[in-house]
């Protein structure tokens, strides 16, 4: 683990008092909230939690440095700092100690792109093995943000769907609608019919996706998984039980050094975090306009964890 450096100066003068300047030279956004905590404790050392440029995984970084605090660690906040390609280097020499990852992109974009693994457990278990010595993956969440095929609440109801298996007793034609480019990958129409025997039509729709979803142009449509709309619009995300799209959950990523020391913290949060409640966390950033702060807090009341 890195920590941040203290560099102390003590005056030779009889008459000077010793001076201290904590936290020297830090890129923490909220070094100055948190800088009265520097000097505590007998070491002086930080978890450092990241996050990335993006609200929901901002706000999870803030629970898990939240629930740290709680337990008594000395926290420093390094959020806000780019993608993936701009922090992962920072979590791999030892500078971030924490970080909310997703566990599929992580392992297929980073560490093994050829990748076949495509369920939860099957892809945790992949990236365990991937990653370098110097990290660990704790417990992941059930809550994730990867793609989906999402249906609105009446088809839902109407079908009587919850799995993407049950979409092969709708008697209308199927119209997936998303980017361009899904009609080419793997989990678009091809792969629906490969994995689960569907036939179904294609739309490229883009930015609208979710207006054309509601609107019925299409009955089906690629979503994240986290997407705020899925709560404010009343979207039904069907669940993948064969696999058909890559698994992404919600992973912390530690510093090998510390994460048997923080994981009895850190695996209740994330036992605590389902896919509604992580839609419900984006709803209040989105929506309700609250700060990642007062969200987390919120929470970890919320589930008896603070």
């Amino acid at each position: 683990m890195t920590h941040r450096s203290r560099i102390v100066l003590v005056g030779a003068l009889a008459s000077a008092a010793a001076l201290a300047l904590a936290g020297c030279g830090s890129s923490d956004p909220l070094a100055e909230e948190t800088s009265g905590t520097d000097d505590t404790g007998s070491s002086g050392d930080a978890i450092v939690v990241g996050s990335q440029a993006y609200y929901s995984n901002e706000i999870i970084a803030e629970i898990y440095a939240q629930a740290l605090e709680g337990a008594g660690f000395e926290v420093e906040r390094q959020f806000n700092i780019g993608q993936r390609d701009a922090y992962l280097p920072s979590i791999e020499n030892g500078e971030i100690d924490l970080f909310p990852e997703y566990s599929g992109s992580l392992l297929q974009q980073v560490y093994d792109p050829e990748t076949t693994a495509r369920t939860p457990d099957d892809v945790y278990a992949a990236l365990v093995e991937a990653l370098p010595d110097n990290l660990r993956a704790l417990a992941q969440s059930t809550a994730s943000d990867q793609d989906s095929y999402t249906v609105t609440a009446d088809f839902a109801e109407e079908y009587d769907l919850v799995t993407i298996a049950d979409l092969a007793d709708v008697d209308v034609p199927l119209v997936l609608g998303g980017p361009a480019e899904l009609e080419e990958r793997p989990y678009g129409p091809d792969g629906a019919a490969e994995v689960y025997g569907l036939d179904v039509g294609f739309s490229a729709t883009g930015d609208t996706t979710v207006e054309e979803l509601l609107a019925g142009t299409i009955n089906i449509a690629n979503v994240f998984t986290a997407d705020p709309r899925i709560e404010t619009d009343g979207l039904v995300p069907l669940e993948d039980t064969e696999g058909l799209l890559l698994a992404s959950n919600v992973v912390p990523i530690a510093s090998a050094d510390i994460a048997d020391e923080i994981a009895d913290v850190i695996d209740p949060v994330s036992e605590a975090l389902t896919p509604e409640g992580l839609v419900a966390l984006n709803v209040q950033s989105t929506v309700d306009e609250e700060s990642s702060a007062d969200i987390a807090t919120a929470w970890l009341e919320e589930n008896g964890l603070s």
